[in-house]
């Protein structure tokens, strides 16, 4: 069998030291059952996280492979940006990809480019990809940020 958990940082966090109320005690409990589980499971299990910090140390031990997907650099941006707005030029991927962002980042911006596409027919121009560029990061350290929500449309 292979036993995959996607955000495994939701359930294999670090567990409470001093748990008090019901929730943590329970949350403790369901991981000390995992972790003696994972001693006995006879297949895979992939677990995938990008909170790598948020681990507990006793169910890290227990991967016998970590392995580390950095994301993306510039030129690799250029190469998802080509490959999944296939109608930009070299050049304006280039310029895009200036934005550091993941793929899967660059895949949320692509499928608003393709939702306004349907509903008005209009094909955005680099600068709005980038203005989309600027509302997909939401980080304090983004340039442009913006607040998280519905956009305020003044009247």
């Amino acid at each position: 069998p292979i036993l995959l958990f996607n955000e495994a940082d939701g359930v294999f966090g670090i567990r409470k030291k001093y748990a008090e109320n019901a929730v943590d005690k329970m949350e403790n409990s369901v991981q000390n059952i995992i972790l003696q589980e994972m001693e006995n499971l006879e297949g895979i299990m992939i677990a995938t996280t990008n909170l790598t910090d948020n681990l507990d140390p006793a169910f890290e031990r227990r991967f016998l492979y970590k392995l580390r997907f950095s994301r993306p650099d510039r030129n690799v941006r250029r190469d998802i940006w080509r490959e999944m707005y296939s109608s930009l030029s070299e050049e304006d991927a280039y310029r895009i990809s200036e934005w550091d962002l993941s793929g899967g980042q660059i895949e949320n911006i692509v499928r608003k480019i393709n939702i306004e596409y349907i509903l008005s027919g209009n094909v955005p121009s680099v600068e709005e990809i980038l203005r989309k560029c600027g509302e997909e990061r939401i980080s304090s350290d983004a340039p442009g940020k913006r607040r998280i929500g519905f956009p305020v449309k003044s009247a």
